[in-house]
């Protein structure tokens, strides 16, 4: 709490209707991002395959390169389109919505925390590309075939064409955002939330945790797919101590160096 209420007094030296003023700005920068990014994702989605690209791995589960969704209302496919690019526009103008958030919140922090933040940034683009191509390649084609062949005797798939492209969009995301942990981590770390001590003492409950959450968000094969999840988790949360460590063993050199700069007690430069 004492980390938060220094964050707070660092940001409010600003007063604070201009606060206000700056983040009304600020909201207003990232909305039309958003507007834009959906203008332009919409034209990526209508012109430039985007369904394409979701529809390759069903093909690939199903085996069938003319293999197509269904749709129950004249208006879907207008509808579906929007959606999707919604979706790209919100991805389109994330960086922007990031960068305003960085300009809000980048005031009230110190030069060190700055320089650990900024790298946790672009690490996060990379993670998330990450997350999103262990979905597409390898999550979503098993999870497609372990449903295609689940109850197949009795049942036969005609999938629609909004929940499938919700269940993919869903799941790639998803990915993605798990893949996030150390960026979290890196952060926290910087702002003096979490310590290495602390991740790793709640190791093993982080390892419930990660079991759960892959189980959830692998519902296919449990042997193959779930393990596949689990791994890079396990592996992402050492990565995540392991950055923590880094972090702190830099705030402790500086403030161990700090205080020997610092002229002793009762001394000219003291007085």
């Amino acid at each position: 709490m004492g980390n938060l209420g220094e964050f707070a007094r660092r940001r409010g030296e600003m007063p604070f209707l201009e606060h206000l003023e700056e983040l009304r700005w600020r909201i207003l920068w990232s909305l039309l991002a958003l507007v834009a990014g959906t203008v332009i994702g919409f034209v990526f989605v209508y012109y430039f395959g985007v369904m394409e690209l979701l529809m390759r791995p069903m093909r690939i589960a199903y085996g069938d390169p003319d293999f197509r969704l269904i749709y129950l209302s004249p208006a879907d496919p207008f509808f579906i389109t929007l959606k999707l690019a919604v979706v790209v526009g919100v991805l389109l103008a994330f960086p922007i919505i990031v960068y305003q958030i960085w300009g809000f919140l980048a005031p009230a922090l110190e030069r060190h925390e700055k320089r650990a933040i900024v790298p946790a940034l672009y690490l996060g683009l990379v993670l998330f590309s990450g997350g999103v191509a262990l979905a597409y390649f390898v999550a979503l084609p098993l999870t497609m075939t372990f449903f295609q062949n689940f109850q197949s005797e009795f049942l036969r798939e005609q999938l629609e064409v909004g929940k499938t492209l919700a269940f993919v969009t869903k799941l790639l995301i998803g990915f993605g955002i798990i893949f996030e942990l150390p960026v979290v981590v890196m952060i926290l770390s910087a702002l003096g939330l979490v310590t290495p001590e602390f991740l790793k003492s709640k190791r093993r409950h982080a390892m419930v945790v990660i079991t759960v959450l892959a189980s959830f968000l692998t519902p296919g094969d449990l042997i193959t797919l779930t393990i596949m999840l689990m791994v890079p988790l396990f592996f992402l949360y050492e990565f995540s101590i392991l950055l923590s460590r880094m972090i702190w063993r830099r705030k402790r050199a500086r403030e161990e160096a700090k205080s020997s700069s610092d002229p002793p007690e009762g001394s000219v430069e003291s007085g």
